[in-house]
């Protein structure tokens, strides 16, 4: 059974010096239950998934499979299918909020998107999240429009997200196009392997068996005061 929470994370707490991201966690929202699956693309538009492939999608106009989309004056993050993106957006420093297509769990995984900002400060982070069990427990691989990226994990019981890559701190790559420039971002989970590419870049390996099946996602958050938005296309989860 796979539960939806109105995908944020708000950080108690939150520093940025020098790219050292530290955030800290507390997760609240209205969960929505959903049926059990028995595959993973289940009751989905046949052009959503093919052999190999759990999951593709171009946000086409007649075709929906299956991202969750919650816009509402009450809350400060969007998750929103428009103009053929999925467009997530963020109105308050240091919350994660983020869309799950809801599958059937999966373990190992290649997901790729393209991602570009469209509005809101460069020093933000956002990406792509594997084996999410629910929001207090997932992998989560983001870069930011100034050039920093991570790999990181959300775990029950602690109050910080624990990034596994750069020995805890965020990496600056010149691999990553700055502002509002497109990145391919891809992420791999397969065994307790953690692989995160961008435009077509090794960026880093990290290894953790910490969470070993789950649903995919993608997500944002921003360090500084204004409306971040970020679009994401071209969404693929593939067996690696």
């Amino acid at each position: 059974m796979n539960n939806r929470l109105f995908g944020k994370v708000a950080r108690e707490e939150l520093r940025s010096i020098s790219k050292l991201k530290t955030l800290f966690l507390l997760v609240f929202g209205a969960i929505i239950w959903s049926g059990c699956l028995s595959n993973p693309v289940a009751g989905r538009p046949a052009g959503c998934s093919a052999d190999g492939v759990y999951l593709t999608d171009s946000f086409l106009e007649d075709q929906d499979c299956g991202w969750y989309q919650y816009a509402d004056d009450a809350l400060t993050g969007t998750a929103r299918v428009i103009n053929g993106t999925l467009q997530v957006t963020s109105r308050e420093p240091g919350q994660f909020w983020w869309s799950n297509p809801n599958l059937d769990p999966i373990d190992d995984v290649t997901l790729s998107a393209s991602a570009r900002k469209t509005n809101g400060p460069d020093d933000n982070a956002f990406g792509l999240i594997c084996r999410y069990q629910d929001p207090n427990n997932f992998y989560l691989f983001v870069i930011s429009s100034d050039g920093y990226y991570a790999i990181g994990k959300v775990e029950s019981g602690i109050n910080s997200i624990t990034y596994l890559s750069g020995e805890g701190e965020y990496q600056f790559t010149e691999t990553i196009q700055q502002g509002v420039q497109e990145n391919t971002i891809r992420a791999t989970c397969e065994g307790n392997q953690l692989t995160l590419t961008v435009n077509g870049i090794l960026l880093d390996t990290v290894e953790d068996d910490t969470f070993t099946t789950g649903d995919i996602g993608v997500g944002l958050t921003a360090f500084e005061a204004g409306t971040a938005t970020v679009e994401f296309d071209d969404i693929r989860a593939t067996v690696p």
